[in-house]
């Protein structure tokens, strides 16, 4: 598991991805495979509460292949609104065998957004 050295990289590919959150907080939104030779840099997480009138939580972290990190823990976003969870401000990096996972308290009532940089 080697992560490739961001000075000398050959390619940097933008990225985005999106996924409706289940109730399930261990669902892996976006993943980088241990052997990948790549590093993604998080540029931005965005949650939409696409439920135009109740509140939703989200619970949002990152996983290191053994531990899961919160990003987010049962973070209110109300009916019809967005919060910004991650942007350039707070970028961060997704290292080989590394992983973004999350839900919601409502299947279904929450979308998710990730912009990134795939790094090779």
């Amino acid at each position: 598991m080697a992560n490739p050295n961001i000075v000398n990289v050959a390619n940097i590919y933008g990225k985005t991805t999106g996924a409706a959150l289940t109730t399930t907080t261990t669902t892996e939104l976006l993943a980088n495979a241990s052997s990948s030779n790549k590093i993604y840099k998080i540029n931005s997480v965005i949650i939409t509460n696409v439920d135009g009138t109740s509140a939703a939580t989200a619970t949002i972290d990152h996983y290191d292949g053994s531990t899961g990190y919160k990003i987010a823990n049962v973070l209110s976003v109300p009916g019809g609104a967005s919060v910004v969870l991650i942007d350039k401000n707070s970028s961060f990096y997704l290292e080989e065998g590394q992983s973004i996972r999350g839900g919601a308290s409502a299947a279904g009532d929450l979308e998710i957004v990730i912009s990134y940089e795939d790094i090779s």
